[in-house]
């Protein structure tokens, strides 16, 4: 083999595993937003949709909240970037939680209890997303890193909403219809 071949083959050699670390380290980072703990609380409430669509809620409104964090603490650097993430990982953890009321409503169960706080969260969420969007205190040049993470999150939160209280309506009128199980205590 000549000498310009093994240099080739070297900086090719190099330039991939370059490219394969970067791409681990960008995997570690955007990779699942919950964390292990996080992850045993939803697997411990997965038949039961009230407390698992609570916990979302809760895990969503945490991403939201290190959103506002990363906005108003002056020792973040590159606070643009640290947004985008936040809203990011607040985005992740809201779509799991609309796939997780897909589920529920597939298996057909009863979320009439379940959507309320999920509706109320809703409400909450649009406030604080308006509020980053609203803020008087950032620079047209560093909302342009997550400008459109952020409408694309403010959309999803308003179509979101409008669909939960849709099915929370439709939970409602179905199990209207539908007989109470039968309690199965003793009788004195």
């Amino acid at each position: 083999m000549t000498c310009a071949r093994k240099t080739l083959l070297y900086a090719v050699t190099c330039v991939v595993i370059i490219g394969v670390m970067v791409t681990d380290v960008r995997a570690e980072h955007h990779g699942d937003p919950l964390n292990q703990m996080e992850i045993d609380q939803l697997r411990d409430a997965s038949w039961n949709p009230e407390q698992r669509l609570k916990l979302y809620a809760t895990f969503a409104r945490a991403r939201l909240d290190a959103v506002e964090q990363a906005r108003t603490d002056p020792k973040v650097t590159n606070k643009s970037q640290q947004i985008h993430d936040r809203l990011q990982d607040f985005l992740d953890v809201y779509d799991e939680l609309n796939e997780n009321i897909d589920t529920y409503v597939d298996r057909k169960s009863d979320l009439r209890r379940a959507l309320k706080p999920v509706i109320e969260s809703d409400t909450e969420f649009q406030a604080k997303l308006r509020a980053v969007k609203d803020a008087a205190d950032t620079s047209k040049q560093e909302t342009q890193t997550y400008e459109f993470l952020l409408t694309n999150a403010l959309e999803t939160i308003d179509a979101s909403a409008q669909d939960h209280r849709q099915l929370l309506k439709e939970e409602e009128e179905q199990w209207k219809h539908k007989k109470p199980a039968k309690s199965s205590t003793a009788q004195d």
